[in-house]
């Protein structure tokens, strides 16, 4: 039976020294918090050992194993076996990393930045085995792990393959490729007062409407398209324009003068944002007292919210409801299209296409992001609205069926890591 004891009974432990911005790449192993490693020109230890991530964001409460000459990253702490106790430290690795989340929820501290210090760290109990046990439930281990890495290695595989699929559609959605059949069957439906060329000037002229009323600002003037600018060949019944062309920008909202402090409101952030769902995954619950004065972007259902201040169209997201006093950041930029459905442009912006685009336009900017300048001029397809209706039809359909190929894969990764994690458990019961 496993006996319950503290980190610090069972292990010496001190902090590594080096920064990684003044690692100079050597011959000497750099273990870093990261998931992979380094080299640097000397070393402090020529041991076994763990190396744990005790201040380092998205590798924090990670485990390394060591063995050799090596020198450790100042977020890491460097964990030896007590003298006069026998540790095989192979298994501990393995246990380490399966009570990793438990170890961060338990010892962390922080609010912006998790960190965890020595004191926290010392405290945890960890599961004491006599040398032989450990030994046997290693083996076990080592096997299982094997298997396991190997199963989860083609798990992710599929998983990037259906994400490279995911981009594929998109980019043939953008180009008409999803649609060559429904073209054939409703030549009417992109022709004539139906072609896209049609639909751009009615949006033309609904712009000069709203300007007249003032409802939105006079803009400047547009560049022409240049040849160069044209990345794919169009199908016929297209047409191509500038994104500023067809949008319209939310309206700021004036909180301190429109709402009394208590006024409970509806705020969106970044944080607010899933990034891989593209979806507001959280409303956060404030009052306008709790909120800086400065003018916020409204949010309507069938706005597109995106990020000013995070690199590309990264955070950004479809808002699929209407509610009362609903506001995003500062730090976003909302807009609708006009006269056209809303969803053909958001998953303009997700395609493989807008991504080179925009990547390009940030090499050699430290703190890369889009401007409104170069936003508004970015070259788009734009099918005629019966198309569009059809393409976001195709998409859907297509990925609710990655989806469920997704969702199929993660399960099996799933049962994989519970395999791993019933050893553990009989391990910890005998």
């Amino acid at each position: 039976m496993a006996e319950w004891k503290p980190i610090d009974e069972l292990f010496d432990f001190d902090k590594g020294i080096l920064q990684s911005s003044k690692c100079t790449s050597g011959k000497y192993t750099f273990v870093t918090a990261a998931e992979e490693w380094k080299t640097h020109e000397s070393y402090t230890h020529d041991c076994e050992a763990l190396i744990f991530a005790m201040a380092a964001s998205g590798s924090l409460g990670r485990t390394h194993y060591i063995k050799g000459k090596f020198i450790a990253s100042d977020l890491c702490f460097i964990l030896t076996p007590k003298k006069g106790l026998q540790l095989d430290l192979t298994f501990y690795y393995r246990l380490f990393n399966f009570l990793r989340s438990d170890i961060v929820k338990k010892t962390a501290t922080g609010t912006s930045k998790l960190a965890i210090n020595q004191t926290n760290f010392g405290a945890y109990k960890l599961p004491y085995f006599d040398y032989d046990h450990q030994l046997i439930f290693r083996d076990k281990i080592e096997k299982i792990n094997g298997i396991s890495e190997s199963f989860s290695l083609g798990l992710h595989d599929q998983l990037a393959l259906l994400k490279q699929l995911r981009q594929a559609v998109l980019q043939e959605a953008i180009e008409g490729k999803l649609t060559v059949e429904w073209r054939k069957k409703y030549p009417e439906l992109i022709s004539g007062e139906n072609h896209a060329s049609k639909l751009l000037e009615k949006i033309k002229a609904e712009k000069e409407q709203l300007i007249k009323e003032g409802k939105i600002r006079k803009e400047k003037p547009l560049a022409q398209i240049k040849l160069e600018e044209v990345p794919f060949e169009l199908p016929g019944g297209w047409v191509w324009c500038r994104l500023g062309e067809l949008i319209v920008y939310a309206d700021n909202f004036d909180i301190q003068k429109k709402l009394l402090p208590s006024t409970i409101i509806n705020y969106v952030d970044i944080d607010s944002i899933d990034n891989k769902q593209h979806k507001i995954a959280e409303i956060k619950i404030k009052k306008v007292s709790e909120l800086s004065s400065r003018a916020r972007r409204v949010l309507k259902k069938g706005y597109i919210v995106y990020s000013t201040v995070r690199p590309y169209l990264e955070n950004i997201a479809f808002v699929e409801e209407e509610i009362k006093h609903f506001i995003g950041s500062t730090g976003f930029n909302v807009f609708k299209a006009l006269l056209i459905d809303q969803r053909y442009i958001f998953n303009l912006l997700l395609s493989p296409y807008i991504n080179k685009l925009y990547k390009e336009m940030m090499i050699g900017f430290n703190s890369p992001s889009i401007t409104n300048e170069q936003f508004e001029s970015t070259t788009i397809s734009l099918p005629p609205l019966a198309e569009q209706q059809a393409i976001i039809a195709w998409v859907e359909r297509l990925m609710a069926m990655i989806d469920e190929l997704e969702k199929q894969v993660t399960e099996r990764k799933g049962q994989s890591e519970r395999l791993m994690q019933s050893v553990l458990r009989e391990a910890f019961s005998q």
